[in-house]
């Protein structure tokens, strides 16, 4: 097969990640609009004279995706005895977050770990909180380089809109009309990976198509509404590539009940929980994504690593990340989770995020 399944010590530790992450859904929950979550019940915000206080401020709040994430991050946080914090939009646009970096400044976090819904729209704050000492971790979606201290990459581009393009290749046997139902218009890490699927694409498969990419906005009504634009718009379409966790369980759901069940192939990025029946009912084949709740874990790390001045986020700092074992920081501030995964009905199973 194609894909590479998780390399085994990603998969040891992914695997304990998991099975905490339906008790740390449960403290953290789907939040409501501006909301926040602590799981410290003082002021201690950890050991030392570090100011471990760590608040995540993902794309938006009610999102599985991040629900998952940022119970990784909590965990983290936890083992190490800092104090966790979620914070978010109840939608995400490219401003929404900035009024949480600004009182997140004002409060004096020691650490704000920011999924961007733009990758300039926020850069002004963060940098205010950087200058005002708060270190500054961007994970699964960047903002520009200069604007943080360390981005935390759930999968090298490339190998994200590979492991798409060879699933929806496979899936329509290489050829026809597919179309991509992506988030955000102004989301980075959307942008490029479709930019490199279509490059890949015009290398690789010349007959296959792009006839359309559209936007539902991480919001699971937009994504369902245009999907069935899509397939009304293009009567031809072969397939549904969905680079968004939201898009992609709304696009199944369409899908599941319609006249294109078994006869438009849909994949993309999504979570078991969410691809589940879908997978099991045949509507949706194979997926992929990484462990969500690996990443916050990650990130939690990278962010007390910087907190405590372990590291800086220059190029080939190393630092410790607990269950996950230790990191390097590559180029321009990156660290890299590892490889994607591809779910199936063989292996959805032994999954629960």
């Amino acid at each position: 097969m194609l894909f590479q399944k998780l390399r085994s010590g990603k998969a040891r530790a992914g695997a304990v990640a998991a099975l905490a992450v339906s008790i740390a859904l449960v403290a953290t929950g789907c939040a409501s609009n501006g909301s926040t979550s602590d799981s410290s019940e003082g002021g201690d915000s950890g050991s030392g004279d570090a100011n471990l206080s760590i608040t995540f401020l993902p794309k938006n709040l009610g999102n599985p995706y991040f629900d998952t994430s940022d119970a990784g991050g909590q965990k983290a946080v936890e083992s190490f005895g800092g104090t966790f914090a979620e914070v978010g939009p109840a939608e995400a646009s490219p401003d929404a977050q900035v009024s949480y970096i600004n009182t997140l400044t004002q409060q004096g976090v020691g650490g704000i770990v920011v999924s961007a819904n733009d990758p300039k729209a926020i850069c002004d704050a963060l940098n205010e909180a950087r200058d005002a000492g708060v270190k500054v971790v961007t994970f699964d979606s960047d903002t520009n380089p200069e604007c943080r201290d360390i981005f935390v990459n759930q999968a090298d581009s490339a190998g994200i809109a590979q492991v798409q393009v060879d699933l929806i290749a496979e899936q329509i046997g290489d050829a026809g009309e597919i179309a991509i139902l992506s988030a955000a218009a102004n989301a980075t890490n959307q942008n490029e990976w479709i930019d490199l699927m279509k490059e890949e694409l015009a290398a690789s498969h010349p007959n296959i198509t792009v006839v359309d990419t559209v936007y539902g906005d991480d919001d699971d009504q937009t994504s369902f509404d245009k999907t069935a634009a899509l397939l009304q718009t293009h009567p031809n379409l072969k397939g549904i590539v969905s680079p968004t966790t939201v898009g992609i369980a709304a696009a199944a759901r369409y899908l599941q009940t319609s006249d294109f069940k078994g006869k438009v192939a849909l994949t993309g990025l999504g979570t078991p929980n969410q691809m589940r029946d879908y997978v099991e009912d045949g509507t949706v084949t194979a997926f992929a994504l990484w462990n969500p709740a690996d990443l916050g874990y990650l990130s939690a790390f990278a962010a007390k690593a910087l907190i405590e001045g372990t590291i800086t986020g220059a190029e080939g700092d190393t630092f410790d990340a607990g269950d996950l074992g230790e990191y390097t920081v590559g180029a321009d501030g990156v660290v890299l989770l590892g490889d994607p995964f591809v779910f199936d009905a063989d292996n959805i199973g032994d999954f629960d995020f």
